[in-house]
């Protein structure tokens, strides 16, 4: 028997509170879009708050996009260290979950 996935947080909103789910939405394109910064780099920075705050499976799931953004291994490192000096050992505990379930392309 195959165990369905649970359903993220957006899903969530978008079923119970769709008007919240529409602002969180339009923040995260306004703020992640190319800019300034690039939106591989915000996403490492992402992985490196979600190491931080402790936060693992998000920074599975941010590792992976990172990846699919075209992240190498060493820029995903080099954030799980920047975690890790900001944050210290609990930040390099959660950090270590960027190499969880790696998907290559």
């Amino acid at each position: 028997m195959t165990q369905a996935q649970p359903l993220n947080f957006q899903q969530l909103l978008d079923e119970h509170a769709p008007e919240l789910s529409a602002v969180i939405g339009n923040a995260r394109s306004s703020i992640m879009d190319e800019g300034a910064l690039s939106t591989k780099v915000k996403t490492l920075m992402m992985l490196i708050c979600d190491s931080l705050l402790n936060h693992e499976s998000g920074v599975t799931n941010l590792a992976n996009r990172a990846r699919a953004l075209g992240a190498s291994e060493a820029e995903i490192t080099e954030a799980v260290g920047v975690a890790y000096l900001m944050g210290g050992l609990p930040a390099a505990v959660a950090g270590s979950n960027a190499y969880r379930n790696i998907q290559k392309g």
